[in-house]
């Protein structure tokens, strides 16, 4: 009898799709993976604190309570999932005992050497939540002078970070940043809140730097600032455009009915490249472990159809506290590699040939025989190549290390 992946190889080939190509193609796309998602959002500043738009729910024994312990449980996720990894870090993660308006570059040294043994790549965060001085709501579009000025000067000095270690690790760091900024019950004032968020956006980006790729997220609305949020999709949109940034689509942060999926074509038009957040919302921005759910799925069909996969960067940005941290990190990841996987054994050449021919019956037919293919015969057999646990041995040995490493803290 033929191993299933051979036979797999051979139902697709009958489609015209290589499946050693597909998996070299998934060899070289990496995924950020979150830092946050180990310690409920906590950081590693002398006096954590938590809030400001950002709230991670449940209390599941196990959680990383240092930097050392964080990048232990890391190195678990690392060596569970398949295929290329970045790491994304917030500045809260540094290594330092100043206020945020006065971090240096060499506060993340520790992250850049232990990166370097892990052989991942570094992607950063400025952090305007978890602070005194997000207290109000408001950070970059404060009216408050003083305010503006501090936030300003940490993301000045976090983007200066994101170069250095670009620079260190030789290839671009990418700096996303997002604000909690917003209010609770009706504004008034929209028009000026804006206005001041244009004014130290524009402050902020004013300095150029040679490692590192800017990215900025919008929200629907956040925690406190359900009325109104002050960096929206279209206020972030017209800005990433205008200054030749990335804009940064996160999955949660859209009304349940809006597709990311379709914005990505549109945006493209209009910038080289853009930054993803697999996440899930439910209901709301929840931040729900990935799954591979049809969200997820129409996104990377967006971008294999479009042919834009090397135009997008993918990261990951969910916090549960609920369930097991690392059975949660790897879920994760392993279920947007799935999603982007299903994407690419497409047999999109002939999608499109019967579109074009006006034949919709025939391409919703495909479409359909394309859930029963058997894709997951072709990710095991992408895992064993990589040397990780196959199909549910990973369950096994994150139940393992709970009981030998989480279990004890």
């Amino acid at each position: 009898m033929q191993p299933p992946y051979t036979q797999a190889k051979q139902q697709y080939k009958e489609q015209n799709i290589n499946t050693d190509e597909t998996l070299q193609t998934l060899a070289h796309t990496p995924i950020s993976i979150h830092c946050w998602q180990g310690d409920d959002v906590t950081g590693n500043e002398p006096n954590p604190t938590t809030g400001g738009g950002i709230l991670a729910t449940g209390n599941y024994p196990g959680k990383a309570r240092n930097i050392n312990e964080l990048w232990m449980d890391l190195e678990k996720v690392i060596e569970l999932a398949p295929g290329p990894k970045r790491v994304n870090i917030h500045a809260m993660y540094g290594e330092y005992t100043v206020d945020r308006d006065k971090i240096q570059p060499e506060s993340f040294d520790g992250w850049i050497e232990w990166a370097k043994q892990q052989k991942v790549k570094l992607d950063f965060n400025a952090t305007l939540f978890a602070h005194p001085q997000a207290e109000t709501g408001f950070t970059l579009s404060s009216k408050d002078p003083e305010t503006r000025r501090f936030w300003v000067e940490h993301v000045k000095r976090c983007r200066e970070a994101a170069d250095y270690i670009g620079r260190k690790q030789g290839s671009p760091c990418i700096h996303n940043l997002w604000i909690p900024d917003g209010m609770k019950d009706t504004a008034i004032d929209k028009y000026g809140y804006r206005k001041h968020l244009k004014e130290s956006l524009d402050t902020i980006y004013a300095t150029k730097y040679s490692h590192i790729k800017d990215s900025i997220e919008s929200k629907l609305f956040g925690l406190a600032s359900e009325s109104y949020v002050v960096g929206s999709h279209d206020f972030y949109l017209g800005y990433a455009i205008q200054n030749n940034l990335l804009p940064c689509l996160d999955l949660g942060h859209y009304h349940p009915t809006e597709s990311v999926a379709d914005k990505i074509t549109a945006i493209l038009q209009y910038t080289p490249e853009l930054m993803l957040h697999i996440s899930r919302g439910v209901r709301w921005d929840s931040d729900h472990v990935p799954i591979m759910n049809d969200q997820t799925t129409e996104v990377f069909h967006e971008l294999i159809r479009s042919k834009t996969l090397d135009r997008v960067h993918i990261a990951l940005d969910y916090f549960d506290a609920s369930i097991n941290r690392i059975g949660a990190w790897v879920t994760g990841i392993r279920s947007t590699q799935k999603a982007l996987l299903y994407a690419l054994l497409e047999p999109t050449p002939e999608l499109i040939k019967l579109e074009e021919q006006g034949k919709y019956f025939e391409r919703l037919a495909l479409l359909e025989e394309q859930k029963t293919m058997p894709m997951g015969a072709v990710y095991d057999h992408y895992c064993s190549t990589n040397n990780v646990p196959v199909g549910t041995g990973w369950i096994r040995e994150v139940q393992e290390y709970e009981k030998q490493v989480l279990s004890k803290r």
